[in-house]
């Protein structure tokens, strides 16, 4: 097995089955970015629920971590992740990852006084 392969390069391109197998996986990686587009779109979706969350927490003088709903969305993201068939550890690492970014947002702006102003473009 070849260690590193230029799909592109068409010098790799050596009979009509690698052709169909190069036209397929260009068709493959075109639906992985066209998924990837809508994972981050909705990523800045979610975003800006949080940050809307935030402003509202620290406007209420609630802290910005929730630890109840952090472990109701640790179950109902693993049952999701079984439900449609991905590794709980994926949706645990998705979980981790969002939570994370949540708190330091609400964070911000708690130490902002509530002001959401001082987020990115997720504000």
């Amino acid at each position: 097995m070849a260690e590193e392969t230029v799909i592109d390069d068409q010098a790799d391109w050596q009979d009509e089955e690698t052709r169909e197998v190069v036209a397929r996986i260009t068709s493959l990686r075109q639906s992985i970015d066209n998924v990837d587009m809508a994972i981050l779109a909705m990523l800045a979706e979610r975003f800006r629920y949080t940050g809307q969350v935030g402003l509202l927490k620290a406007r209420a003088g609630f802290a910005p971590a929730d630890y109840q709903r952090e472990h109701a969305q640790i179950e109902r993201l693993h049952r999701i992740a079984q439900e449609v068939g991905l590794d709980p550890e994926i949706a645990e690492l998705y979980r981790e990852f969002v939570v994370t970014e949540a708190k330091k947002r609400h964070q911000r702006i708690a130490d902002a006084g509530g002001d959401a102003g001082i987020l990115d473009i997720f504000a």
